[in-house]
């Protein structure tokens, strides 16, 4: 189900983004007009996309490792490398959502196994003393063996056909958190204060029209502006072009004549079949100050009313200079009145739905404002503040509820993890007729009280009651 279909028909229009993304990666070739020397190669257009399954256990908000190489290998054992240098990649930053890390040209050719090799890696948790608030801690990865690095191969069940002049071809790669992380007696940390963890990924062959494929999200910031596409640089360094058309939608009544080489957007669609561009099924323009921060509140103050100001995890950073990093608890001063909307939502609902009034903990959110505003974690200004989607894990407690809306079902959970420090009352999860239903689950008559589902969707303030929007429910083995 593409998510541009999803959005048209929500009554209140909310899509993911989405999930994690990961490796694209290219093979140049140089090219020669001395016809004594080997030809160049051929090379067809690949991408890779990614995901994670989340840690329902531990409190686990981030796992960030160098991933030092992605190679493809074939029949012959040749092999092309997937990724250039060794981006940092935050594997729960996109909890249940599809992102791009990159896409390039790779030579072509049938190719069987995929290897993926990690650098040190570090987790991020949140640490409950026995008095005292919670607070964000982290810990060093421990790989098998106490080796500082880890190799992860595995032999696909669908080759990547690699083919001259057709439409991209890539890799879903979703990387298990759940199967990957090794608890000690219920406990993250092992008796030396390492977390254990033996990397485990589930990776599949994904064309650009198929639902794996669909880029839930990519946030970036804008390098130059043409008529009807721009460039971006992504935030491991690599630039992309974006397509608009008279189809595409744009967020909070702009365009693309209100982009500057100053502005942060996010972006949902999918990549072209002639080319290594993405058409754009939605802009959203994050900031127009160069800089960005995104996460989950935390928490809200005054708790009641009109919010003067919020505390924020920060999962997302653009550019990575500033005061803040990843991981801080940042507070976010809204006295300057930025301006709210909700991605993905087309209609005037939005003032209604999201303001400095509807703020609560557990919300994913993006700020834009001025780098210089963000020069210390205590102290961050905002112009805007975008209202997004988050994967939530919890327990399914009622697999009916009432609900005032007409042809919407829903259910109840309790959810679990770091989000569910943030939001302790049970949650009611409208389905809507297009909601997606994935990992076994068909529908509602599949779920049953004590099942461990997320739910992808968008978490509102109704009259202070969470309410999840659900985008996507998934079943947790």
């Amino acid at each position: 189900m593409a998510s541009m279909t999803y959005g048209k028909h929500l009554p209140v229009a909310v899509v993911s983004f989405a999930a994690v993304a990961l490796f694209v990666a290219g093979c140049g070739s140089g090219s020669t007009a001395n016809n004594h020397l080997t030809p160049p190669p051929s090379v067809g257009s690949s991408f890779v996309v990614g995901t994670d399954a989340p840690l329902t256990v531990a409190n686990v908000t981030s796992f960030t490792v160098p991933v030092e190489s992605v190679t493809a290998t074939d029949a012959n054992n040749n092999t092309v490398q997937l990724v250039s240098g060794s981006p940092s990649v935050d594997f729960a930053r996109f909890n249940g959502l599809q992102t791009l890390l990159d896409m390039n040209d790779v030579a072509v050719g049938t190719y069987t196994g995929i290897s993926i090799t990690l650098g040190a890696a570090t987790v991020g948790y949140l640490n409950v003393p026995a008095s005292g608030p919670p607070a964000i801690a982290t810990a060093p990865v421990a790989y098998p063996d106490s080796a500082s690095t880890y190799t992860y191969t595995q032999t696909l069940a669908t080759p990547l056909v690699i083919a001259a002049s057709s439409a991209p071809v890539g890799l879903r790669v979703d990387f298990d958190l759940r199967k990957s992380i090794q608890l000690e007696s219920g406990s993250i940390l092992d008796g030396s204060g390492n977390v254990d963890v033996t990397p485990t990924f589930d990776i599949g062959i994904v064309k650009n029209s198929d639902a794996g494929g669909y880029i839930d999200t990519l946030v970036a910031g804008v390098v130059s502006v043409g008529t009807q596409s721009f460039v971006v640089q992504g935030p491991h360094g690599e630039n992309f072009t974006i397509d608009v058309s008279g189809t595409t939608e744009w967020e909070n009544g702009e365009s693309i004549g209100n982009l500057t080489t100053s502005s942060i957007v996010e972006v949902s669609g999918k990549l072209d079949l002639a080319d290594q561009t993405l058409d754009a099924d939605d802009v959203a323009i994050l900031s127009q100050d160069g800089f960005y921060a995104a996460g989950q509140v935390t928490y809200v103050t005054p708790a009641t009313g009109a919010a003067a100001s919020f505390d924020l995890y920060v999962r997302g950073l653009l550019p990575t200079d500033t005061g803040l990093t990843l991981g801080d608890i940042a507070t976010v001063d809204l006295s300057n009145d930025p301006k709210f909307f909700i991605y993905w939502m087309h209609n005037p609902l939005t003032e209604l739905l999201f303001n400095s009034s509807q703020m609560m903990p557990g919300q994913h959110v993006s700020i834009g404002g001025p780098a210089s505003g963000a020069a210390s974690a205590s102290d961050v200004t905002a112009k805007r503040v975008v209202l997004r989607q988050w994967g939530f894990n919890g327990t399914v407690t009622a697999n009916n509820a009432a609900v005032p809306v007409k042809g919407v079902t829903a259910f109840q959970m309790q959810v679990n993890g770091f989000a569910g420090v943030l939001i302790p009352e049970t949650v009611t999860v409208y389905c809507l007729p297009n909601l997606g239903w994935r990992n076994g689950l068909s529908g509602m008559s599949d779920l049953k009280v004590g099942d461990n589902v997320r739910v992808v969707g968008l978490l509102l303030n109704l009259s202070g009651q969470p309410v999840l929007v659900g985008h996507y429910v998934d079943a947790l083995n």
